[in-house]
């Protein structure tokens, strides 16, 4: 087969890597790619939301399958014209995708089916959602409705804080048309976890769980980010959770998406909040996570391209997904000042240490190649990920490996999976 993967970042990295381990997988491409893809696929100067350029690509090239890594496409509809032109491809359609596109969309369907989740109201305007802050119980969550690249999360802890939020969002626009809408919502408190699924409209298939650290700083300080890191599993999302979130929780959202005419094929990613009284549903997302992405799929010992394919044709049912029983823990380098601020174009050292080292891997996220080398391109550069008997070997692993890279600027937390340690 020929393969397309739209994007360009960590995830995408991980998955041109899993796929390359296919013997289906004959020739894989990437639009556009990165330094790091360029391992496994042949980059293709195409932008990820140029989508008559990326369907026509696919046709002259006669792709077999593509597989839409980013949450913009998707959401932007990019399955919709590939199927159009009667192009093969995995990810949700336009309208299926809403459920991360639009966080309001995502609030309401979880009410109206009754899905576990945080109490909210939606805001179309500033001046009611301000309002509705007098009365509020805090700490308090805001989110800004559409695609905020991960951080249009505001945990506000007073009326002024929140109110402040408020105008950031809304008025403001610091996340642009992502803030025309916007969600309140109680604070939840316990384990964060996020669980990646398949699915193929009906059937969902489970993959290994594991905990991402939004963040920028140690101890969970700072701006949100993309993400700097995760591990997997978590040691808190036991086979009793599992099985009760597939009760109440994953197959009631892929029925309730079939409901409403819209029906999901893909990768949901739920981010659950392990509560006192219960698992609740933090966020959809419609897409692999990343870093979570990261650290799954080298525990995953599936044949990705059969998943893929079973999802597209609606049978998933006849999958059964296996995993390693080990761990992985993901530890990403960033560009000093991420994610306000930072300098392009350093000279990356030490990616070579990575090779014949069985277990560790080195994803790149924000990189390009230049006469001097791999130089960093981006605010996340890296996710430095290894493999372990445990978790706390996994972790020790990861952070031996960090060592290994050197560029000027770079930064990280000291802390991904520290939570290990209290488990």
């Amino acid at each position: 087969m020929k393969i397309l993967i739209v994007g360009s970042g960590g995830r995408e990295h991980a998955i041109a890597w899993k796929i390359a381990q296919s013997p289906k997988a004959e020739k894989i491409y990437c639009a556009p790619g990165n330094a790091g893809i360029a391992e496994y696929a042949e980059c293709v100067d195409i932008k990820a939301m140029e989508f008559d350029r990326l369907a026509a690509f696919a046709k002259e090239h006669e792709v077999d399958l593509t597989v839409v890594g980013m949450d913009d496409p998707l959401v932007g509809g990019i399955v919709d014209v590939f199927e159009a032109k009667g192009l093969r491809v995995f990810g949700p359609r336009k309208n299926a995708a809403i459920l991360e596109g639009s966080k309001a969309f995502s609030k309401d369907l979880m009410k109206k089916y009754h899905i576990p989740t945080a109490a909210y109201e939606n805001f179309d305007n500033a001046k009611d959602a301000l309002a509705y802050l007098e009365t509020a119980k805090f700490p308090i969550v805001l989110k800004a409705d559409g695609l905020a690249l991960g951080k249009g999360v505001l945990i506000c802890n007073t009326l002024s804080e929140a109110q402040a939020g408020v105008r950031e969002i809304m008025t403001d626009k610091k996340f642009g048309q992502a803030g025309n809408r916007m969600v309140i919502e109680e604070f939840m408190t316990g384990r964060e976890v996020s669980v990646l699924t398949f699915v193929d409209g009906k059937t969902i298939r489970i993959m290994t769980s594991a905990q991402d650290h939004k963040r920028a700083g140690d101890g969970d300080t700072g701006l949100n980010t993309g993400g700097m890191g995760t591990f997997s599993p978590s040691p808190f999302y036991t086979k009793e959770i599992d099985a009760w979130c597939m009760e109440h929780i994953y197959q009631p959202t892929v029925d309730a998406m079939r409901a409403e005419g819209r029906e999901f094929k893909g990768i949901i990613f739920f981010g659950l909040m392990l509560t006192a009284d219960g698992p609740k549903v933090l966020e959809y997302n419609a897409r692999f996570g990343d870093p979570e992405t990261q650290v799954v799929l080298p525990r995953m010992k599936t044949d990705i391209v059969d998943v893929f394919n079973a999802c597209v044709d609606g049978t998933l049912d006849q999958i059964e997904l296996e995993f390693e029983d080990n761990a992985a823990v993901c530890v990403v380098l960033a560009s000093d000042g991420y994610p306000v601020s930072y300098k392009k174009g350093y000279v990356i050292h030490g990616l070579d240490a990575f090779q014949g080292k069985d277990g560790y891997y080195v994803f790149h996220a924000g990189t390009a190649v230049s006469p001097e080398g791999v130089v960093t391109n981006g605010g996340r550069v890296l996710g430095v990920t290894a493999k372990g008997a445990s978790l706390k070997e996994a972790r020790a692993n990861a952070y031996e490996a960090v060592k290994w890279i050197d560029f000027e600027n770079k930064y990280f937390r000291h802390d991904i999976g520290k939570a290990i340690d209290e488990a």
